[in-house]
This record gives C-alpha cells, sequence and structure tokens, in this order.
C-alpha cells in the first residue's frame, strides 16, 4: 500500500471519528437536530474529497514520470 494511502487511512479515521463526536454532542446538547448534518456531510465529504486528490495525484506523478509511481529513477 502506497504511503499516501495509509496516511488517507489515518486522517480519514481520526477525521469520523472528531465529526461522530462532533455530531454527538450537537444531539445531545441542541434544540436543534437538523444542526448534526453539515459535520455528517463534512465527515463523509472531506475523506472522499482527500482520497480522490491523492488518485489524481498518483496518476499525475505516473504520467509525467513514464512508470511506476512507487519506484525511483536511479
Amino acid at each position: 500500500m502506497a504511503l499516501w494511502k495509509k496516511l488517507w487511512l489515518l486522517f480519514a479515521a481520526i477525521w469520523v471519528l472528531v465529526a461522530a463526536i462532533q455530531v454527538a454532542v450537537i444531539l445531545a446538547v441542541s434544540d436543534e437536530p437538523e444542526k448534526a448534518l453539515q459535520p455528517v456531510v463534512l465527515g463523509v465529504a472531506v475523506p472522499a474529497f482527500v482520497y480522490l486528490l491523492g488518485v489524481v495525484w498518483e496518476r499525475f506523478r505516473k504520467k509525467n514520470r513514464g512508470g511506476s509511481a512507487t519506484t525511483r529513477p536511479r
């Protein structure tokens, strides 16, 4: 597994955990539960967008390098 994917997985896990805590606090304290919708959407959308950026970056590097993105020229 590529390093950026491992780092993305760590980032996504932390991001989703923090978003879930925010949603739980909003639902427990607020009189307006619809305010919890934004953290739910961002909790899913941001990691997906960052993963998409990683895939695009990896393909861009492969295309410009002419080979595998995991090997370095010597």
